[in-house]
């Protein structure tokens, strides 16, 4: 009798520090973006280092890119939900019904940078933005820079964008877009390349690093137009609720003291580092297209435009019963 209470009560010491003991965890990490990517190459390979040296080895990852767990960039977040990818990484302006308070980042400001659109986000995001992303472990919301223009026409003043199908970062900045005269037109990115080359469209907003693979715009485009008022494509890393919330103590906090803003820097570092990348090989390389700089006269013209726009936006927000989105914006824009 004695030797099965010993045993019992040994076992139920175990029981309680195992408890406390981390067991060897891999999360899946889901992205649509093919393996050379940057945010692959920095931010990713970022995250798994810190998760292996921060765990001793008990918490890693195994990325799956290209879609591997899922084909489509509007699906990302959903898969995040149900839990087809334990992580996700996507684009918030494909599902914009779901974050439209968080959709004001896309918005032209004081950011001329991935990470200061980045910075300023998260300004506000714990009070005015988290609580669109309830469903889902937040890991990271940051911003890539729409810095250019790139078309199979001049666009380069004002009215060259007149009657020019435009796509835009996200639906609600439609407005910007029309004031500038031109017509908007939304797809997903992986679709851009061959509705340029087709013609399908005349104009891409887009990221200078995406004139270099793996999207290759610079096949594609005549013109490339910078020193234009810049968008911000504000794209997520999300993780599934119920995978978080399973993982040990130890695991949680190593997530949580990585996750918000330091991953989310992270990933805005990796687009500006692939934009300094192109930009320092660019006049070493045969360019197949016409790089212009917007003149000082034409920019006061297309921003004058953009803040016709900006009053309509703040109107659609309005009708949607966000009333304070001019004031998230102002202080996202201190």
């Amino acid at each position: 009798m004695f030797s099965q209470l010993k045993v019992k009560l040994i076992a139920a010491s175990v029981a309680v520090l195992s408890a406390g003991i981390a067991q060897a965890e891999e999360l899946s990490v889901a992205t649509f973006v093919p393996p050379n990517h940057e945010t692959n190459e920095i931010m990713f390979k970022w995250f798994g280092e810190e998760l292996e040296k921060r765990s001793g080895g008990s918490l890693t990852m195994k990325l799956y890119p290209a879609g591997q767990l899922g084909a489509g960039p509007g699906q990302q977040y959903k898969r995040a939900v149900e839990g087809v990818g334990d992580i996700t990484l996507g684009v918030a302006a494909y599902t914009p019904t779901l974050f439209p308070k968080t959709m004001l980042g896309i918005l032209p400001g004081k950011a001329n940078t991935a990470v200061e659109s980045t910075e300023r986000i998260w300004r506000v995001f714990d009070e005015y933005m988290a609580d669109e992303w309830s469903e889902v472990k937040v890991l990271a919301v940051g911003s890539v820079a729409g810095s250019a223009w790139v078309g199979n026409r001049d666009i380069s003043t004002l009215e060259g964008l007149k009657g020019a199908k435009l796509v835009p970062f996200a639906p609600s900045t439609s407005p910007i877009v029309e004031a500038l005269g031109a017509v908007p037109v939304m797809m997903e990115i992986n679709d851009m390349y061959t509705a340029l080359d087709t013609g399908t469209v005349d104009v891409l907003t887009s990221s200078i690093n995406n004139m270099m693979p793996p999207f290759s715009l610079e096949d594609v485009a005549t013109h490339v137009v910078v020193n234009i008022p810049a968008t911000f494509q504000v794209l997520y890393v999300a993780m599934n609720k119920e995978r978080y919330e399973g993982l040990s103590d130890e695991h949680r906090a190593i997530i949580d003291e990585i996750a918000g803003l330091p991953m989310s820097l992270k990933m805005a570092q990796s687009f500006d580092h692939a934009d300094k990348v192109f930009l320092g090989m660019k006049d070493s390389i045969d360019m197949k297209y016409e790089w212009k700089v917007v003149t000082d006269e034409e920019r006061a013209k297309l921003d004058a435009a953009v803040l016709e726009g900006m009053a309509q936006i703040y109107a659609d927000y309005a009708e949607l019963g966000i009333t304070n989105a001019e004031e998230i914006y102002s202080m996202m824009n201190e």
